[in-house]
């Protein structure tokens, strides 16, 4: 049985909306309750109609449910404290940038439009009661050779996706950080011009 997600509000500056303001990235995730794949579809259905840069779309993804083969490459690839926890998530998604178009020619803003789309992904994830927890902690090249990736195609991110669980599951360090209080930088500290 899944655990009812926390509702874990930012104390904003100004009001946002509701799902942006509840989104968080929690590391405790049900480690038996399958991923709902009407939701996770959903999610990716969002990412596809992020918008990139004339439309070149120039994302990819691997998506892999717990219990698979590529589950576990994925999670084998996973550095540091990551892969203590990840395993627990119902699927990891490796999002991808296509760097360059069929012809060559480089694709300069692919790694801006991967990072809607994630974004996109988290949001609609998070509207449907998914959390995701995006990492950048994992060896690219393990992928690549577990993958068989084209050279043109850089895996920028890895995210868990799945139902809270319990932070009780976690390694006693990554249970403080997972019950910690949301904090932001204000927003004067990160605006560098505002006339």
């Amino acid at each position: 049985m899944s655990i009812i997600s926390p509702v874990r509000t930012a104390d904003t500056s100004t009001p946002i909306i509701e799902v942006l303001a509840e989104r968080w990235s929690p590391r405790a995730f049900d480690p038996i309750q399958p991923i709902d794949e009407t939701k996770l579809t959903a999610a990716l259905e969002a990412a596809r109609w992020s918008p990139s840069a004339a439309n070149s779309q120039p994302w990819r993804f691997i998506v892999a449910r717990r219990g698979s083969a590529e589950f576990t490459s994925i999670k084998a690839a996973l550095v540091g404290f990551n892969s203590a926890w990840a395993g627990s998530a119902g699927a990891l998604v490796v999002a991808i940038a296509e760097m360059t178009d069929a012809d060559g020619t480089a694709r300069t803003w692919a790694q801006y439009d991967l990072g809607q789309a994630i974004a996109h992904f988290s949001v609609q994830a998070h509207a449907d009661d998914l959390h995701v927890h995006q990492m950048g902690g994992f060896d690219a090249d393990a992928l690549r050779a577990s993958f068989d990736l084209a050279e043109n195609l850089v895996p920028l991110s890895v995210t868990a996706v799945g139902n809270v669980g319990s932070p009780d599951q976690l390694p006693e360090g990554t249970r403080e950080r997972e019950m910690a209080p949301r904090e932001r930088r204000a927003l004067e500290e990160l605006l560098v011009v505002n006339s």
